[in-house]
């Protein structure tokens, strides 16, 4: 065994020298990799449950949640009134905007350039100096790398040295460039102001465009997702589940958005219409008027509501389907349709019969009533069609894929959605698989696993076809680490009057994870007993108006919902939390409702935000305490094996594979 060890060993130094072929070059690494260790850690910035609201969205990602702001009047706070600071401020966020603003405005342009670009380099010297001068050229925008490297480290020990870089300066704008330049410092100063951002779930649903905020991180030069129930819904919708396009289409109608649907994703929804009107034109729909509709005509009204009635029938119906081919799901209670009375007008919900609102239901044979109609059967096949042909909603799919997961593990910060299904007597749930019963990270591993098949596997094997139910199940299901409850009602909501029949209990999660014992118990489970840990989610939203906290446990567990979404603003009293992890420690900002980016770029308008710094480290934290530190530490080791090879003569340094300096 010793041998086979000591052979691997020589193997992998062999393949590491193929990289690093002379002793001097792999010297110059561990040098390098030493010294961006000491470097303080890079700011992370965690959101969650966007919900569509893609402007709000992008002025604090353009803000980087108030920290350029901070960095603005830091520099200026003493040399420049407020009003000029936010009109920096706003160059800053919206450059393209703003600059056509005061291209019409300004009495002498160039002299406007100038300042501006004195200042804006000031900025971006500011937030480029906790990095390595090699990490922020990777930053620069390829046209103006050189010059900009040039500015940003620049020194004014001497006359001659000052004169080069005002004629910098000046070359730049008498090339007609100075636009240009300005929007590539910003670019810049935005990219270094924030490290890396994690998107805790739900970029889908509720508000207006998701897909804008999904092309917006698309371009993010360093992010990931933990997904939300209402991001695997689309995902499963992507992957061509009916179930969940059946969903998507039920939401997005109930709530007056299907903006996203036929502009976003340019989605026909002419045969659902079509349908509707040909087979819910004389049936009552007062029951499917929809949640925001009261801006359009009687018309448009009417025929959303019958579109509404005739997707949430097939819904009930595709649902049942899944229920009873997945026993294993446990939501046989959520099979409804069967048990209506017509006669009596009523239906029983575990165990208790209420009078129903609504069972006029032309689709439904109550000898089989979880049976599409041929005419359902083909309206669904179109559907799928246009929804796995939807190019930028595949592009989506694939990106929350590849940058998203159930949960992630990251500077000894564990983020999920939702919830760990957990127990009344505070034990993790098991959920039975083919395979056994699996609970806390076991549990979600294989529910990532399943969720990738659903849309990877094989196009009609019987791993997509289970993975695509459960897409679903992730999104509504009884122990969904993603929903947290129950059941979601949503066939009571709309047909029972009874509010009772409504509620949709919390799992246990909710109640055991305020206290620190709980946390600490799941953190272990998940590898983390660091003294600094933390469980970050979202989901539920906090009610601060209420005098509700976002951190809880003593600290172990924040909980970043803080009403992104307009709908849920009445609830919270606030417009969205943001997690800030920097190498000072961690605070948390609340922002307040966002008046609009016309608004903002038109009057300098920030978004208002309260900080609240709940962790300070002790020192400040390099990057040598972070993930990135240990991967770093340990190719040191590498290397430094691998310089002994050298030295002792068991590797060969190669120097005709080094590249040639020329000049």
């Amino acid at each position: 065994m010793l041998k086979e060890s000591a052979q691997d060993s020589m193997r992998y130094l062999q393949i590491l020298s193929k990289q690093y072929p002379t002793a001097r070059s792999a010297a110059a690494e561990i040098i390098r990799l030493q010294a961006m260790m000491n470097l303080p850690k890079g700011t992370e910035h965690f959101m969650s449950d966007l919900h569509g609201e893609y402007e709000a969205f992008q002025h604090i990602l353009n803000n980087a949640s108030g920290v350029i702001r901070e960095k603005v009047d830091l520099l200026f706070s003493h040399t420049l009134p407020a009003a000029e600071r936010a009109s920096l401020a706003t160059l800053i966020y919206y450059t393209d905007a703003k600059l056509d603003e005061i291209r019409e405005e300004a009495i002498d342009l160039e002299e406007w350039y100038r300042i501006m670009l004195g200042r804006l380099l000031e900025v971006c010297r500011l937030v480029a100096s906790k990095y390595t001068r090699s990490r922020v050229r990777q930053a620069l925008p390829a046209d103006f790398a050189d010059i900009l490297d040039e500015l940003l480290h620049l020194n004014y020990d001497t006359r001659n040295k000052e004169n080069y870089y005002d004629n910098i300066i000046a070359s730049v704008i008498r090339v007609d460039q100075a636009e240009a330049f300005i929007t590539a410092v910003c670019d810049t100063i935005k990219r270094l102001a924030v490290d890396r951002l994690h998107i805790v779930g739900d970029i889908f649903d509720r508000g207006p465009r998701p897909d804008i905020i999904l092309d917006q991180l698309m371009e993010h030069h360093s992010v990931d997702i933990q997904w939300g129930n209402h991001d695997v819904l689309w995902m499963g919708a992507a992957a061509g589940s009916r179930t969940c396009i059946a969903n998507v289409l039920n939401n997005s109608i109930n709530y007056g958005n299907l903006e996203v649907i036929e502009t976003g994703y340019g989605i026909n929804l002419r045969p659902l219409a079509l349908f509707a009107n040909e087979v819910y034109s004389q049936v009552d729909t007062t029951c499917f008027k929809g949640k925001t509709l009261s801006t359009r005509n009687t018309d448009d009204l009417s025929l959303i509501a019958r579109m509404h009635k005739a997707i949430a029938i097939i819904l009930f119906k595709l649902e049942g389907q899944v229920v009873k081919r997945n026993p294993s799901f446990q939501m046989e209670g959520r099979l409804l349709l069967d048990k209506i009375d017509y006669e009596q007008k009523t239906v029983t919900v575990e165990g208790k019969v209420y009078p129903i609102r609504d069972c006029d239901f032309p689709t439904v044979d109550p000898a089989d009533p979880y049976a599409l109609s041929p005419a359902e059967a083909r309206l669904m096949e179109q559907l799928r069609f246009a929804f796995q042909q939807s190019e930028k909603l595949q592009r989506h799919a694939k990106f929350l894929y590849s940058k998203g997961g159930m949960y992630l593990i990251c500077n000894q910060n564990l983020l999920f959605h939702g919830c760990i299904p957990m127990e009344e007597d505070g034990s993790f749930t098991s959920f039975p698989f083919d395979e056994g019963p699996l609970s806390g990270r076991a549990f979600l591993d294989r529910t990532e696993e399943l969720a990738r098949q659903g849309y990877y596997a094989r196009s009609g094997s019987e791993e997509r076809k289970r993975g695509k139910d459960f897409l679903w199940y992730l999104w509504c299901g009884k122990n969904s680490p993603l929903y947290g409850r129950s059941k979601m009602a949503s066939f009571e909501r709309l047909l029972i009057e009874d509010s009772t029949t409504w509620q949709e209990k919390k799992d246990p999660y909710y109640r055991h994870s305020l206290t620190e014992a709980s946390c600490l118990a799941i953190l272990e489970n998940f590898g983390l007993s660091q003294e600094h840990a933390h469980i970050i989610n979202g989901h539920v939203p906090v009610k601060s108006k209420d005098g509700e906290s976002p951190i809880r446990a003593g600290g172990r567990l924040i909980v970043i919902d803080g009403g992104f979404c307009r709908a849920y603003q009445s609830q919270t009293g606030i417009a969205g939390y943001t997690l800030i992890y920097s190498s000072y420690g961690m605070r948390i900002t609340s922002h307040e409702p966002f008046s609009g980016a016309e608004d903002a770029i038109q009057h300098n308008k920030d978004i208002l935000s309260t900080t609240a710094i709940f962790e300070t480290a002790d020192a400040r934290i390099k990057v040598a305490d972070t993930d990135e530190g240990l991967q770093m530490q340990q190719s040191i080791e590498d290397l430094t094996q691998l310089l002994a090879a050298y030295r002792d003569g068991r590797l060969k340094e190669n120097h005709e594979s080094l590249p040639h300096r020329i000049g």
